[in-house]
């Protein structure tokens, strides 16, 4: 199984992941985690692309997620199916009010609550941008893309159906 997800943040992406990961043992790369350099600075994007290319080389099966269109999208070849998570801005806001501290990307909780002011901003503004982390640039990947994918307005009641649906199933119990 090597699956792609793409959403706005607080779309759901982590937690998709989180629950396709308890159908079978799968390595996840969050693109945070290529994307940045020490703060807030996009390192180059042919550095963030090899580095997930070289992750996802490493490995039978593999979630990647993010909102990095720009990252994706060479690694579309790659994939077995690509997940369009879009459950809407207000429920993207909601998600990250309701975030947990996130302390691989902040020291403490204090800066991260520092911060939420303007990611809640930046989600609002999804549905007019039109960089790589916009709707607009997020719906051209998908609809450009001709394997296996689905559109979701809301995380699956069922991560197991949801793999049998796109013919994945193999993919998780080794058939």
């Amino acid at each position: 199984m090597k699956i792609l997800i793409l959403g706005n943040a607080g779309a759901g992406k982590t937690t998709l992941a989180a629950q396709l990961m308890r159908q079978a043992p799968i390595a996840r790369l969050s693109l945070d985690e290529v994307a940045f350099a020490d703060g807030a600075q996009r390192r180059p994007l042919a550095d963030s692309v090899a580095d997930a290319l070289g992750f996802i080389g490493r490995q039978p099966q593999w979630i990647v997620e993010g909102c990095y269109a720009d990252i994706i999208e060479p690694l579309l070849a790659h994939c077995d199916a690509l997940l369009f998570l879009n459950p809407g801005v207000a429920t993207c806001i909601a998600h990250c009010r309701q975030r947990p501290w996130e302390s691989e990307k902040f020291a403490t909780p204090q800066e991260q609550d520092a911060q939420l002011a303007t990611l809640l901003a930046w989600v609002a503004a999804y549905d007019t941008r039109t960089d790589e982390y916009g709707l607009h640039q997020h719906r051209r990947v998908y609809d450009g893309f001709s394997g296996r994918k689905r559109e979701l307005r809301r995380p699956p009641a069922d991560a197991a159906r949801l793999l049998a649906d796109l013919g994945l199933c193999g993919a998780v119990d080794g058939r």
